[in-house]
């Protein structure tokens, strides 16, 4: 979407096309936050940051074969990129501190101001469009639909003083949405990822940029009738008939990873093996990446994923990310064999990455178990499990996947655990957590850690012994929110063949690309932030822009077209 604005704006003539008959992709569904070195916004907010720290952060993370001038490029393009977006779109963002996932380590920012996220947006200026918009996560909204912010997460989570009228406003004012409400359940007050896709549609309409939706990219064209083996356009089928699309200046590839392809992942990722516990959208098939490989496209870091531990509710179409709930107070995660094996604060990437590990190598992570106590289970939620809510009015699929026993040993009986080796376990941090320490695996001694644990408990935000019966356990995976391997791509987003020489006319952003972050995770935003910066770079470049950063200019463009079978 931002390609095609940027290259729109830079007077081409664009169309985009979309796999899905609901277009945001992933993106709609997620957060909605940027991970974004030195820009205006955080120098508003008093951060002065380094790019250059921002370089070594992110190289001393990143995977050896991502070539520096990547990593370079995303650098020095992302503020610009976002200087863009906020001066050409209603898209608003806001830095935040919000430390970075490894803060502790070079040139990376423990105070935050990297990640921004979006502020509200008023869906009603969607028109019709509205409809189509992708719906929320479950794990990023409350009910499946309605949306909220980051702030009203912590005011729910906390119950901080108003939080109730607070809710019961933001709920009676999505049920009097009418006559609207009749026809859908769309919340028309779009928030996180919802509001930065909405405010990217309004930006394409009224820029009069097409959106074919249930359209999608059958085959790549590529001719030698100049002998440079250019991109000359795309196959789609539309209503139900091939159609071809030519191109006079390229094709941008959006269209996400391979997510939801069972075949590709056990070809590629055994490691992340389970398509269904993947949080990206279902029409992310990787079609787009195999299009390219048919045309000589190289592929990078096939077997990455951006991994996250995942509660999985039968009948749902994904996992739901779990981040917030491991930090807080009064719960740990166990093997099959009652073991604490890892620092359940840690970040989602990380703490995915050590339960897949811990799967391939024991075979007993998956699933591990989520264990907590009366207590937790009155203050917070776990997943998909709600605080305040008895079992019985649980949904039926969280019902099918909770355990409960009055006390530690049965609480194990029932999830197939050796009862006295959970015991075990217990006690044993139970005694430590007393103290605000937890000596094997240190959880909330990183400045990531404290970030989401309980700041009114001491003295440690994320240790309290579990004590107080009955006990709980819910399941949880190592799973992803989306694959991060692709089609190799150089610095200025050009998709490359396999002697690492640039294909004319073909450029890939986003999860179709192979990540310049590698098999890392630096900070909250990292996905889609890059996305759109490489976004931004691949526009400038096809139409011949002058880029800010790069200060490069190229031939006048006259057309193009965005393949995205899963929008970002």
């Amino acid at each position: 979407m931002l390609s095609a604005l940027v290259a729109a704006h830079d007077r081409a003539d664009v169309l985009i096309v979309e796999k899905d008959p609901l277009w945001g992709g992933t993106s709609a569904t997620s957060g909605g936050g940027i991970w974004i070195p030195g820009s205006d916004q955080a120098r508003e907010a008093g951060f002065v940051d380094d790019l250059d720290e921002a370089f070594r952060y992110v190289r001393e993370l990143s995977a050896d074969n991502v070539p520096d001038e990547n990593i370079r490029a995303f650098v020095d393009n992302a503020a610009p990129m976002l200087r863009w977006v906020t001066a050409n779109t209603r898209v608003r963002y806001q830095a935040q501190p919000y430390p970075d996932y490894h803060a502790e380590n070079p040139g990376g920012s423990p105070t935050g101001f990297r990640t921004h996220l979006p502020l509200e947006f008023d869906g009603k200026l969607l028109g019709a469009a509205i409809r189509t918009q992708r719906f929320p996560s479950p794990a990023a909204s409350l009910f499946g639909y309605l949306q909220w912010t980051f702030a009203e997460t912590y005011e729910l989570l906390y119950r901080t003083k108003g939080w109730f009228t607070h809710l019961a406003c933001n709920m009676g004012k999505y049920w009097l949405d009418l006559p609207f409400r009749f026809t859908s359940r769309k919340d028309r007050r779009l928030t996180l990822g919802g509001a930065l896709t909405g405010a990217l549609r309004l930006a394409l309409d009224e820029a009069g940029v097409p959106v074919w939706l249930g359209c999608p990219m059958r085959e790549i064209v590529r001719e030698d009738e100049h002998g440079d083996g250019r991109v000359t356009g795309i196959v789609v089928e539309r209503d139900g008939k091939p159609l071809r699309i030519g191109v006079r200046k390229g094709v941008v590839l959006a269209a996400g990873g391979f997510d939801k392809n069972q075949q590709m992942r056990d070809a590629n990722a055994p490691l992340y093996p389970q398509a269904k516990l993947s949080g990206g959208v279902t029409s992310n098939t990787g079609d787009s990446i195999r299009a390219g490989v048919a045309i000589g496209a190289g592929t990078m870091n096939l077997q990455s994923a951006w991994a996250a531990p995942v509660f999985y509710v039968p009948g749902e179409d994904r996992g739901r990310l779990c981040t917030i709930e491991r930090a807080l107070p009064g719960c740990i995660m166990v093997s099959q064999n009652g073991e604490r094996y890892l620092n359940e604060a840690a970040s989602y990437h990380v703490t995915g990455q050590e339960m897949a590990r811990r799967q391939r190598d024991h075979g007993d992570a998956s699933p591990s178990w989520m264990i907590f106590d009366h207590r937790y289970r009155h203050q917070f939620p776990m997943g998909p499990l709600l605080p305040l809510v008895p079992d019985w009015l649980q949904s039926r699929g969280v019902r099918q996947i909770l355990r409960k026993g009055q006390n530690v040993e049965e609480l194990a009986a029932k999830i197939g655990v050796d009862p006295a080796a959970l015991a075990g376990t217990v006690a044993q941090f139970n005694v430590h957590a007393a103290e605000g320490r937890d000596p094997v695996f240190h959880r909330g001694e990183a400045a990531y850690d404290k970030m989401y644990g309980d700041y009114r408990h001491g003295p440690n935000p994320c240790l309290r012994p579990l004590t107080e019966g009955p006990f709980y356990a819910l399941p949880i995976y190592p799973g992803d929110i989306g694959t991060n391997g692709g089609l190799r791509t150089n610095a200025r987003a050009q998709v490359l063949d396999n002697h690492d020489a640039a294909i004319p006319g073909l450029y890939a952003v986003g999860n179709n690309a192979a990540s310049a972050m590698g098999e890392s995770y630096p900070g909250a935003g990292v996905t889609i932030g890059p996305a759109m910066t490489f976004g931004y770079i691949a526009a400038r470049d096809l139409t011949g822009a002058n880029d800010e950063a790069t200060s490069r200019n190229f031939a006048a463009a006259h057309s193009c077209t965005m393949a995205s079978q899963s929008a970002l």
